[in-house]
């Protein structure tokens, strides 16, 4: 058999886990602090302790589903195989929604980062900057490599480190005490503002699940893909609990800050003075940028491969610049796309993100639900748990965050869905035909 188109394993358990916490961003735990301490009315470990339940048992269920399939497409290869041709095109179509809006976050961090350090200049002027410099650098065709993933990942650990080892001796030394277990549990109506809030904080985790993606580049991907979805979204929960926890007990209250938004360049300088600001502005930056290139080619490249495959026109989202070898005509629609944070604040560019990682989280819980009752053996008590009841508790909690996101988020998730469901019916004409497959696995050639 000839070997030479096929991708070569060569990434490990450690470059996975690397990669799905570089997706993540660490540092995205302070960028959504101010306004979820807001929504929450000061209950920010409370609903990381709720998104992170919602994010467990859904990371337990994709485990399931990459051993059953070892190859790239994730939620898409999964509901398509599982459920229907029309239904895996459909979510991977509102799942894409994510990658999309991902740029545009990067774009509103930028502003608000070098905002704070350069006030004088226009917001919107940071935004077009970032965006018109990531285009260029993904037009000669940059990729972002694991080693490089591994440094930055390592890079904004530090900083995370630092600030909470700051935090905490601002509260040792200040007024303010470490919260106890009973003062971050909220009680009566203050559930729904804590629920509400962790549907913000669900853009925290996102990216624990696009490494299913690498599984055509990893050894032995039936057992290292689980193992690194689990350690990422653990990893992740255990982190982002810990340093809110002291940002809560250093900041009870965030209404004293000028721009709830921006309140992590504030805490920065109240903690560490503005050297650790200086510090913390770096790696904010390095974070973004980096953030922002993976995001872009990402997103640029999934729409090569709809269009490579038929999916979308494939004169358009098809090219490939002769040269540089990158889709060129991709990435400047997600670059135009992204300019759109000129116009939405930072809530609502989350929202957007979640309502397609929600689609995802949603249906592979369902897919692994669904193949429990397709299951001809035995089921025993440790299959029906594994496999009913934990995917279901991470369904359930699911539902209830897509019932938190606002009316905007929901309003555009739905014209998209309306879009792509009519798109389909066309190319198929109108569901006679089977939707053309999107071959993820060719993307890394």
């Amino acid at each position: 058999m000839n070997q030479t188109n096929q991708i070569q394993r060569k990434l490990k358990l450690i470059h996975v886990v690397a990669i799905g916490l570089a997706y993540m961003a660490p540092m995205a735990v302070f960028d959504t602090f101010g306004i979820a301490a807001d929504i929450s009315a000061g209950f920010v470990p409370a609903a990381y302790v709720v998104v992170f339940t919602a994010i467990f048992f859904t990371a337990l269920s994709y485990g399931k589903l990459v051993k059953q399939y070892p190859n790239a497409g994730s939620v898409y290869t999964y509901t398509r195989n599982i459920l229907n041709p029309y239904v895996g095109v459909i979510v991977g179509w509102v799942s894409f929604l994510a990658y999309l809006a991902l740029p545009m976050i990067n774009a509103l961090l930028a502003k608000i980062y070098l905002s704070s350090g350069f006030p004088q200049v226009p917001g919107w002027a940071w935004i077009v900057g970032l965006i018109v410099v990531i285009s260029a650098l993904n037009y000669f065709g940059v990729k972002i490599a694991a080693s490089v993933n591994l440094f930055l990942v390592f890079f904004q650990v530090l900083v995370v480190i630092i600030f909470a080892i700051l935090t905490v001796r601002s509260i040792v030394l200040g007024p303010e005490h470490f919260i106890s277990i009973g003062e971050m549990i909220p009680s009566g109506g203050e559930f729904s503002g804590v629920f509400g809030a962790a549907a913000i904080l669900a853009l925290s985790f996102i990216g624990f699940d696009a490494i299913t993606t690498l599984s055509e580049d990893t050894v032995n991907p039936r057992k290292t893909i689980p193992q690194a979805i689990i350690l990422v979204a653990s990893l992740g929960g255990v982190a982002f609990f810990i340093v809110t926890y002291f940002m809560q007990s250093l900041f009870p209250d965030v209404t004293i800050f000028n721009d709830i938004e921006g309140a992590s360049p504030e805490i920065a300088v109240i903690i560490g003075g503005n050297l650790f600001l200086s510090f913390f502005l770096g790696g904010a930056l390095f974070s973004v940028f980096a953030s922002g290139l993976a995001a872009q080619v990402s997103a640029s490249r999934l729409l090569y491969a709809m269009g490579r495959d038929g999916v979308l026109p494939k004169r358009f989202f098809g090219y490939l610049h002769p040269k540089y070898n990158s889709p060129v005509p991709n990435i400047m629609l997600v670059g135009v796309l992204a300019l759109s944070a000129m116009f939405l604040n930072l809530e609502q560019a989350s929202s957007l993100v979640n309502v397609g990682a929600f689609t995802a989280f949603s249906f592979v819980n369902v897919c692994v639900i669904l193949q429990y009752f397709r299951h001809r053996g035995e089921r025993t008590v440790r299959f029906t748990i594994g496999n009913l009841i934990l995917p279901l508790i991470g369904f359930l909690f699911v539902v209830y965050l897509w019932l938190n996101l606002d009316v905007f988020a929901i309003t555009i998730g739905v014209i998209w869905t309306l879009l792509g469901v009519v798109y389909l019916a066309v190319t198929t004409n109108f569901f006679k035909k089977e939707p053309p497959q999107i071959e993820f696995e060719q993307l890394e050639a």
